[in-house]
């Protein structure tokens, strides 16, 4: 049986080799690659992220991204978001300013608040939290529910529709910290730096889609 080629997509974003090293330690092989063309023989792909909307907007423009990637998850084939990679595939984001982004899942990324009734809060939201599992979903196998999840990031995603919503976390507010939708699942934290269950979660969307 041929290798199945899981696409780790390079935009001029960070964490790559984190990501591609996390995929390789549960079984598959990853390709790094910016070719827009290699989704289309891909079998699933990943899109990490650290950075700016704007600049991940930008990124993925000059790439020739934006509309392969588009077609591939409106296919409902395999994509895994992570990070900036889920705030990327909502209609636009309040990060410096106003920025349309690829419009895939309908909603807005806002700026987590300092100030809390629980008191201040550090922005960004850097370190361990927990992630309520809202309904079940394959991503989740063998992954005790209220597991924690390790978090850089000062945006947020707020969607307009609820039931994607199968992981939250909070922090001040309740956002979604994983959705899921056909083939596509996204995090807001980094499975690839949250040890064995990130590891677990990587293992379990590679193998629903690729066996």
């Amino acid at each position: 049986m041929a290798a199945k080629r899981v696409l780790v997509l390079d935009y001029g974003g960070g964490n790559l080799r984190s990501v591609a090293r996390a995929v390789e330690h549960v079984g598959f092989q990853p390709e790094v690659t910016a070719d827009p063309r290699a989704l289309d023989s891909a079998d699933a792909a990943i899109m990490p992220g650290v950075g700016a909307a704007a600049d991940t907007m930008r990124h993925l423009r000059e790439s020739g991204l934006v509309e392969p990637l588009r077609k591939y998850i409106q296919a409902g084939r395999p994509f895994l978001g992570v990070c900036m990679g889920m705030q990327a595939l909502l209609s636009v984001s309040e990060e410096g300013g106003e920025h349309a982004c690829l419009d895939i899942v309908p909603g807005r990324v806002r700026r987590l608040e300092r100030e809390s009734a629980d008191g201040d809060l550090k922005v960004p939201h850097m370190g361990w939290n927990s992630v309520k599992q809202i309904r079940p979903h394959p991503v989740f196998a063998d992954i005790p529910d209220e597991s924690y999840f390790y978090f850089v990031h000062s945006y947020y995603p707020e969607l307009e529709d609820e039931s994607l919503v199968v992981g939250r976390t909070e922090y001040g507010v309740p956002f979604a910290s994983v959705i899921a939708r056909n083939g596509l699942v996204a995090t807001q934290f980094h499975p690839e730096k949250s040890g064995q269950v990130g590891l677990q979660l990587y293992r379990n969307f590679l193998t629903a889609c690729c066996g």
